[in-house]
């Protein structure tokens, strides 16, 4: 099967632009770096031209060269210009499949869809762009596949009405809270971009206006003008969240400016974590994500689909976290750091304040002032207030004190828990049977103290980063302690799942629990 005709005009236009404009900048550039050449504007045109028309001309061989086709085992792709790429994906390693669809799309009754495969931690296929009906029909029927269901033919609307269970709804009270609480920080620069000039206010004569202490009345719009536009951000990407179960899968919808549509298979979640932001805690909201094997969704094309529950209130959030098939925890009573934990982030913060402190007195005293003050114009009256970093060394105790509270680690019968981070806390639960390795390290500041911290590696890709499951900043005998009891509580879970499949029909349990290994393999 082709793509919709319409994707040709969404890649080849961005593509002739984009070559387009390159060959007009490299015959300006060539033509102000020489004499002066006769006919350099009908050359620039003769460039800008030719460029659009190369970089059209690619996308329609790309287009005309993209195939696809769902067969009974595999999703088979074939795409390339210069040279042939044949992908072969095969259905059970399909984790999600995710539909997407801008402003303009929607219009247009077209979709983006991404595929994504354990064992990898981006989209395997993007399918740009295809109908709607036909996205839903990929969707549906890739689903269908997986469970070994017949091939005749369901609608997802007669499947939503027969099988679909509404978990979780967004109501728009909450929507507000969760943008109020918890709004987009990557959208803060586009917003400022756009409110400063509105404002009519520069940053310079913002801090002479209010000085170092103070607030003034531009300074407060500004704030307000920011908060209530990050805020907007994420209360777009959330518009209208609806959580719904289908069998062994969890599938979402959200977005008001751009639609996604997906599905979090329960039976692949490796890890979920409970994330509460310092206002969520004094308001009694938190937030529930989850990851599946070797995908972490909001990593990918969906940007945040990762939200099982985006915002509720705490109690709601535990109880839906622990109705996941396989994460009934008990309460968790966390072990916390030694105290010489807390002495070392204390002394960090210090420095760092030393280190910004000194930087700005050099400046101020007259090291590079001569040199940068005439580059940095208004941004100069900076300097005056050099010391203005010392200030933080009255928060320093308190900020280290909070960091060590903030974490910590339980180990359970069945589960392993870790608590990180106190502007944004995330508390981790990892089934034993998940855990992969278990990774002790310690930096040579680490070693310096007898500290060590010990990483729950699942089959997600999350267990890589510093957003897995981790203990951070224990007695490096007490992580020497936890790695074996992790290891030690992993065998024993697995040694019990194996007891229980025996006792049931192999012809039931048998292949989901081989094709559960395989994933991890």
């Amino acid at each position: 099967m082709k793509l919709h005709p319409l994707s040709l005009v969404f890649r080849a236009l961005p593509r002739g632009v984009q070559l387009g404009s390159f060959g007009f900048f490299a015959v300006t550039v060539a033509t102000t770096t020489v004499a002066a050449v006769p006919g350099w504007f009908a050359l620039t045109v003769i460039a800008t031209i030719g460029g659009f028309l190369v970089g059209v001309g690619y996308e329609l061989l790309y287009y005309r060269r993209f195939e696809y086709e769902l067969t009974a085992d595999t999703l088979d792709i074939g795409s390339g210009v210069l040279s042939r790429r044949e992908r072969e994906i095969p259905i059970r390693r399909v984790q999600n499949v995710d539909i997407s669809r801008g402003i303009v799309q929607r219009a247009l009754s077209i979709a983006a869809v991404g595929i994504e495969t354990a064992g990898g931690g981006e989209t395997e296929a993007d399918l740009r762009y295809v109908s709607y009906e036909e996205a839903k029909r990929l969707q549906h029927d890739i689903r269908r596949r997986k469970r070994g269901a017949s091939d005749e033919p369901t609608t997802d609307e007669g499947e939503s009405e027969s099988q679909g269970e509404l978990l979780f709804a967004l109501t728009h009270r909450n929507l507000v809270i969760l943008g109020l609480v918890a709004p987009d920080l990557r959208a803060l620069l586009p917003v400022l971009f756009f409110a400063v000039p509105t404002l009519g206010i520069s940053i310079p004569d913002l801090l002479a206006e209010s000085g170092a202490f103070g607030v003034g009345p531009r300074g407060a719009a500004l704030a307000i003008v920011s908060w209530v536009g990050t805020a907007a951000v994420t209360a777009a990407r959330y518009y209208e969240f609806r959580l719904t179960r289908f069998g062994d899968e969890l599938r979402y919808e959200r977005g008001l400016l751009s639609r996604y549509d997906g599905s979090i298979p329960i039976d692949k979640i490796q890890q979920i974590d409970i994330r509460e932001n310092v206002l969520m805690r004094r308001l009694g909201y938190g937030s529930l994500a989850v990851e599946t094997a070797g995908y972490t969704p909001g990593e990918g094309p969906s940007g945040g689909s990762e939200a099982a529950i985006p915002l509720a209130e705490r109690e709601r959030v535990l109880a839906f976290a622990r109705s996941i098939d396989g994460f009934a925890f008990d309460d968790p009573d966390f072990s916390r750091p030694p105290r010489r934990a807390r002495r070392r982030y204390a002394v960090r913060y210090a420095l760092v304040i030393a280190v910004i402190t000194g930087v700005l007195y050099a400046l101020r005293a007259g090291v590079a002032t001569a040199v940068v003050g005439r580059s940095l114009g208004g941004w100069s009256t900076l300097l005056d207030y050099w010391y203005l970093p010392l200030v933080g060394l009255v928060a320093v105790p308190f900020a280290a004190h909070y960091k060590w509270l903030s974490r910590g680690y339980d180990v359970g019968a069945e589960h392993v828990l870790t608590r990180n981070g106190f502007w944004r806390r995330t508390i981790a639960v990892v089934p034993a049977y998940r855990i992969q390795t278990v990774i002790q390290t310690a930096t040579p500041f680490q070693r310096w103290r007898s500290l060590a911290s010990v990483a729950i590696d699942t089959a997600g890709s999350l267990s890589v980063t510093d957003r897995g499951a981790r203990a951070v900043d224990f007695d490096a005998g007490e992580a020497t302690t936890l790695r074996e009891t992790v290891r030690r509580r992993l065998d024993e879970s697995l040694a019990l799942r194996r007891d229980v499949s025996t006792t049931n029909d192999p012809a039931d349990d048998v292949p989901d629990r081989v094709s559960g290994d395989e994933d991890h393999a």
